[in-house]
């Protein structure tokens, strides 16, 4: 089974076409899609079909979920007869006649009252504007061609965005090692490094070993990132875990990557190590990818 099948996360950006021909007649759906924080449709329908729009609408709501998506849909006639207008007659021969007494009895000279006749309401009438039941049902069936068109690119192009997203995390998890390889390595240079302050500016025999041993427990603590290295770990898995669920999201990742940056930002500070703070560097730059990534999963 395809990776793809197995996994809900999908792209907001997406395309998808479809058209099919029926009694001489074509229908086109194209969708397009691009990032955005909710749905933003623009559907664009044949006069014909302005009726159906609040169902097309409510179809798109269900399906598309979040993007700023436009929607254009087409409707190609093989012969000009369904798109050929018919007159009253009877309604014509009516308003002319009004027409033609009124200026009758006003001495107007009645010029261009057959083409005043024309433009009254309901004299002229599209066959177009009237929608069978049969194309309407061809209509829905290529929507939902170029719905699962459009749904099958998402889906392709969050498979990439998966791939992005996991290979960022996994490099962060790899800098956090590094991390753990320092780390052993600090608190005794921390430990040298302040003894030989104190030797330089005190003097050896003017310091209380006992007070500088718990000075220095003390302010060793206050960098000791242990925490922060569990914490990092147990979010980073989690985003991963996350990635490959079946209820994943942008959301719910984009909240996950928030509390990534929130430990990789307290490692940095408290580390007091140059070594540990270019990893750390590292770290965030591979997090930034990762956000502008996410911007674009649904």
């Amino acid at each position: 089974m395809r990776l793809v099948s197995l996994l809900m996360i999908k792209s907001m950006t997406g395309y998808g076409i479809a058209s099919t021909d029926f009694a001489n007649t074509k229908y086109t759906v194209e969708i397009k899609s691009l990032n955005s924080k909710f749905l933003e449709l623009a559907l664009k329908l044949p006069k014909a079909f302005s009726d159906k729009e609040l169902i097309l609408r409510n179809d798109c709501s269900k399906q598309i979920e979040r993007g700023k998506v436009n929607i254009t849909v087409t409707v190609e006639y093989a012969s000009n007869e369904k798109k050929a207008a018919t007159i009253d007659q009877g309604l014509l021969t009516l308003y002319y006649n009004q027409l033609k007494q009124a200026a009758t009895t006003l001495n107007d000279n009645g010029n261009n009252l057959l083409q005043l006749a024309l433009t009254f309401p309901e004299v002229i009438k599209y066959e177009e504007d009237l929608v069978s039941e049969q194309e309407w049902i061809q209509l829905q069936q290529t929507f939902a061609e170029a719905m699962n068109n459009f749904q099958t690119f998402r889906k392709d192009e969050g498979r990439v965005l998966l791939q992005d997203l996991e290979l960022r995390i996994k490099n962060i998890l790899n800098a956090l090692k590094q991390v753990e390889e320092q780390d052993p390595k600090r608190i005794p240079a921390i430990r040298e490094r302040i003894s030989q302050l104190l030797e330089e500016f005190v003097g050896k025999e003017n310091t209380d070993s006992n007070r500088f041993e718990q000075e220095l427990i003390f302010y060793i603590d206050k960098l000791d990132i242990t925490e922060e290295k569990i914490r990092l770990r147990s979010h980073c898995d989690y985003f991963i875990e996350a990635l490959k669920s079946n209820d994943a999201n942008g959301k719910k990742l984009g909240f996950i990557s928030q509390e990534i940056g929130r430990e990789i930002n307290t490692m940095g500070s408290k580390a007091n190590d140059a070594q540990i703070q270019q990893i750390v560097v590292g770290m965030k730059e591979e997090l930034e990818k990762a956000k502008e990534q996410l911007l674009n999963v649904l």
